[in-house]
């Protein structure tokens, strides 16, 4: 199923004016705080009649405003999982997960309790009652909630916001599972990019109510274009590398194709596929092979791409058909000639693991001893 949203809606001072398609998978709606991430979300709930617009699931229409047509929010089949999980506080998470079912078609082919509490890992708690549920635990079971409706989308708007981030490291690996194994639609309201490459297939990333790009997540990350937007200290590309175990000193080989990246030890079996999200900031850039540095991960690269910000210059770097990153000084770019097509050593300070179905936390994880940045 494909989402397509169209939309056009005035508020005091600002316009909404966007469009995008979100494929099956997960979609991220990424930007800074009031550029129209949540409109877009009740827009597409039913909860918002905009000024203009086309909205359509499936190629059911769902909102359109030259043929009239606005199916209620009741009617449109459409999970939404807020950001404080709304649970009826009376109710055990059994009663909880089963109120979904009012919801459902009686002819709709939708999941059962066991699997969707198997799946969210919740089935040991559908006794308790909210009050007695962790937050991450009271996050699964609004989703699975919105699940059992049995939606044809579901809507997420900064379902974890209000967590820490050892509660987010429970929940994200069930919420993979969702995205990989019932092929909804998902719509991701964050403000986190490190969820966003972790979780999305496709990201739409809005500025001031409109759509500044969209595709592939590890594309528009790794766009030099896209930079600004996303924050000079937000900035980075996502690669996939795979697992190939561990080493005696305690590091975890990676595989690229233009060669090894090691982590500190990682759980994750060797074949396992991985993505990690290199900061530009953290990129540093060499002629030549650099010799007798701590610096465990240089890799080969061709300069793709150049982007002038001011005092700096964002660099676009082809690592064996995948894209990086790097920020530098305008200063360095002269000193080293940058252009597109050079050939040139990515000397990779840190990394943050943003993996797929991966039991560690997507945090920050050392790579090499600090050093000057070029």
């Amino acid at each position: 199923m494909t989402l397509s949203v169209a939309l056009r809606h005035g508020f005091s001072g600002f316009t909404l004016d966007l469009a995008f398609d979100a494929p099956p998978g997960l979609t991220a709606l990424f930007g800074r705080s009031g550029a129209g991430k949540s409109t877009v979300v009740n827009a597409v709930a039913g909860l918002l009649r905009p000024d203009a617009g086309r909205i359509a699931l499936d190629g059911r229409v769902l909102t359109d405003t030259e043929a009239r047509i606005h199916v209620p929010a009741h009617r449109r089949r459409i999970g939404y999982v807020f950001q404080d999980g709304r649970l009826f506080p009376h109710l055990t998470v059994r009663q909880n997960l089963l109120y979904g079912r009012f919801f459902a078609p009686r002819d709709a082919a939708g999941p059962a309790l066991g699997p969707i509490a198997e799946l969210l890992g919740i089935g040991a708690l559908l006794h308790r009652r909210p009050a007695t549920l962790s937050g991450g635990e009271r996050s699964r079971v609004a989703l699975g909630r919105a699940i059992l409706s049995a939606p044809r989308a579901l809507l997420m708007d900064e379902p974890f916001a209000a967590l820490d981030e050892a509660r987010k490291v429970e929940i994200l690996p069930y919420l993979e599972r969702l995205r990989d194994e019932t092929g909804l639609p998902i719509l991701y309201v964050s403000h986190s990019l490190a969820e966003v490459a972790r979780l999305a297939t496709t990201t739409v990333l809005l500025s001031n109510g409109r759509v500044v790009a969209a595709g592939p997540t590890a594309a528009i990350l790794g766009d030099p274009g896209t930079a600004s937007v996303l924050g000079a200290h937000e900035a980075g590309g996502v690669i996939a590398v795979r697992v190939a175990g561990d080493d005696a000193d305690g590091l975890t080989r990676l595989e690229t194709g233009a060669g090894p990246i090691w982590l500190p030890r990682i759980d994750a079996a060797p074949g396992r596929v991985l993505h990690l999200r290199i900061l530009a900031q953290d990129v540093m850039l060499a002629r030549d092979a650099p010799r007798a540095i701590s610096a465990l991960n240089v890799l080969p690269v061709t300069l793709a791409a150049l982007r002038p910000e001011g005092a700096a210059v964002i660099v676009q770097l082809d690592l064996d058909g995948q894209k990086l990153l790097s920020r530098v000084t305008a200063r360095s770019s002269r000193v080293l000639g940058l252009r597109p097509g050079l050939r040139l050593h990515a000397v990779i300070k840190t990394a943050a693991i943003a993996a797929e179905g991966d039991a560690a936390p997507p945090a920050q994880a050392p790579l090499a001893q600090d050093g000057a940045r070029g």
